[in-house]
């Protein structure tokens, strides 16, 4: 990119960069990093790329870290998950835009509960948990994140909305809430150990701690969110946890010899790949 360019022109050459640079989404990347640059919002940018206004400063420099691979997020410190703005960086998993189908399932389910006691498993960025804590009126939420470096992002973005957030480990955390939570939520590592993701911007740049599940076939972590919920739960009360497409099968088998469970159902995501799995917790002695 040259000096004295205008803004349409350099949006124009950065989305050929990025194109070739095999980034998914090169003329949203490229308009979302001029805006990061300018901060007037896309219509306004779309707006100003009609006449000759000229090229923000350092805008090729941040086109080039986009073009490594390096994700959009990391370089604008901003991730959009439904109705929030979520801080995030190096060493948080960046929310996903499926996920936001699994808030869906829990913010459906809460239809008309009064102060509904809410559990995120493994919360990353806090983008579950802050999502049920702004789009559910009166709910008591708790989150727990094991990563230190994930905490003090999910902190940041979570203190506002009034969570309670605890560093701690999914498979034994929040022993006093035992038997009195309403509903479990959780998008736990789940990649088997040898399915190193294609895109650069996960292998290289998101936590594997965050990743990847435990064992062959991921299945670790996923298996200890599922006993967790079924500590936490009431009876009756209402787990449902992300998963891969290929795992919707042994989610399900596991809860099912678990005993724990009942109503064991698969969700498609907007896709119609077939992202969560939700039960409810039975009452003792009770399963169907």
């Amino acid at each position: 990119m040259s000096a004295g360019q205008t803004l349409a022109e350099a949006v124009t050459e950065a989305t050929a960069v990025l194109r070739d640079a095999g980034v998914p989404s090169p003329r949203v990347d490229a308009e979302l990093l001029a805006d990061h640059l300018l901060n007037v919002g896309l219509g306004r940018l779309r707006a100003l790329m009609l006449g000759d206004a000229p090229a923000p400063e350092g805008y090729a420099e941040l086109v080039a870290e986009r073009a490594g691979r390096v994700p959009l997020q990391h370089i604008t410190g901003v991730a959009h998950f439904r109705y929030l703005e979520l801080a995030v960086g190096p060493g948080v998993f960046i929310p996903r835009p499926e996920t936001e189908s699994v808030v869906q399932l829990v913010i459906d389910h809460l239809q008309g509960a009064a102060a509904p006691r809410v559990v995120d498993l493994g919360t990353g960025s806090g983008a579950i948990a802050g999502s049920v804590a702004s789009e559910v009126p009166g709910a008591e939420v708790h989150a727990v994140e094991f990563s230190p470096f994930a905490h003090a992002w999910a902190a940041r973005n979570l203190a506002p909305l009034g969570v309670h957030l605890v560093l701690g480990d999914l498979r034994d955390a929040l022993q006093e809430l035992n038997g009195t939570v309403d509903v479990v939520v959780s998008n736990p590592p789940y990649i088997p150990a040898e399915a190193v993701p294609n895109e650069p911007e996960v292998a290289l740049h998101d936590p594997p701690e965050a990743l990847y599940g435990g064992g062959a076939d991921g299945m670790e972590l996923p298996t200890a969110a599922a006993e967790s919920a079924a500590r936490l739960l009431r009876p009756g009360g209402y787990f449902v946890m992300e998963h891969a497409e290929v795992q919707a099968g042994w989610i399900a088998a596991m809860m099912e010899h678990a005993g724990a469970w009942q109503g064991i159902t698969t969700h498609l995501d907007l896709n119609g790949k077939e992202r969560a799995t939700s039960a409810l917790r039975a009452a003792p002695g009770r399963t169907e």
